[in-house]
């Protein structure tokens, strides 16, 4: 905790001065609504329960895309890696993929997948698959040759080799993407939301929208804000636990 008073004091100091200006500037709460206003429209959807459904709806999308996206994102890593060939062929394709924007992707999905989570769920695994892909691909690519011509030496067969040497080794840089995949997968299901989704945080962003309810927009936004950074917090702590558990190993 007293790592993080400074950040703490800071924004308290933030919103302070928000608070001033909009109250002493007279600014329209159309235009930027006070921390005090959006602090009362988020305890009122809070208290009424309006919240939860979006938030749920929100969270299982992000969750299902991302164990999806990084299931294959780590299987198509080592794939890449273990056959360099292969790799060769395919990773120019891999990041043509990735340079499409997924925003652009979104009625086509709608198209195909019909309206509901999984237009949502597929653009969030799309999202997610790059990070965990890259990053497996660089840790398994850049492990130490003197310790795998050491493994040959021993006799190791390329799977013992994969799960003992390059896998360990490249579990930092791993569990890097995952944190980062964890940051674009809630990205990825409220963009989703924002072109289909009928339920949802980027679903309700768009009512509010449409009403012009600044306030219940910035509540929205200190949501996914706060889920964001739950939920990076939570893989920072598996992360630490599992090159922990690896590294007395």
């Amino acid at each position: 905790m007293s790592k993080r008073l400074p950040s703490l004091l800071l924004l308290l100091t933030l919103l302070a001065g928000w608070e001033a200006w909009c109250r002493v500037g007279g600014l329209s709460p159309l235009v930027l609504p006070p921390p005090s206003a959006v602090l009362a429209t988020l305890w009122s959807e809070i208290a009424t329960g309006r919240l939860w459904p979006h938030l749920a709806t929100t969270a299982a999308e992000m969750a299902l895309g991302l164990g999806i996206g990084t299931a294959v994102g780590l299987g198509v890593g080592i794939l890449l890696a273990e056959v360099p060939a292969l790799g060769r062929l395919l990773h120019p394709y891999v990041l043509a993929s990735q340079l499409v924007p997924k925003l652009a992707l979104g009625p086509l999905f709608i198209i195909w997948f019909g309206f509901g989570m999984t237009p949502t769920i597929v653009i969030t695994a799309l999202i997610c698959f790059f990070p965990l892909m890259e990053n497996t691909l660089t840790g398994l690519t850049e492990i130490d040759p003197a310790r795998r011509e050491l493994f040959r030496m021993l006799g190791a067969s390329r799977l013992q080799t994969l799960l003992r040497l390059k896998l360990p080794a490249a579990l930092p840089v791993i569990m890097a993407g995952l944190r980062v995949a964890v940051v674009l997968a809630l990205v990825g299901a409220v963009v989703g939301e924002f072109i289909g989704g009928r339920i949802g945080l980027g679903a309700s962003i768009i009512a509010a929208q449409s009403v012009m309810d600044s306030s219940l927009i910035f509540a929205l936004f200190v949501v996914i804000t706060a889920l964001g950074m739950l939920l990076y917090e939570a893989v920072r702590a598996l992360e630490r636990r599992v090159l922990h558990r690896f590294s007395k190993g």
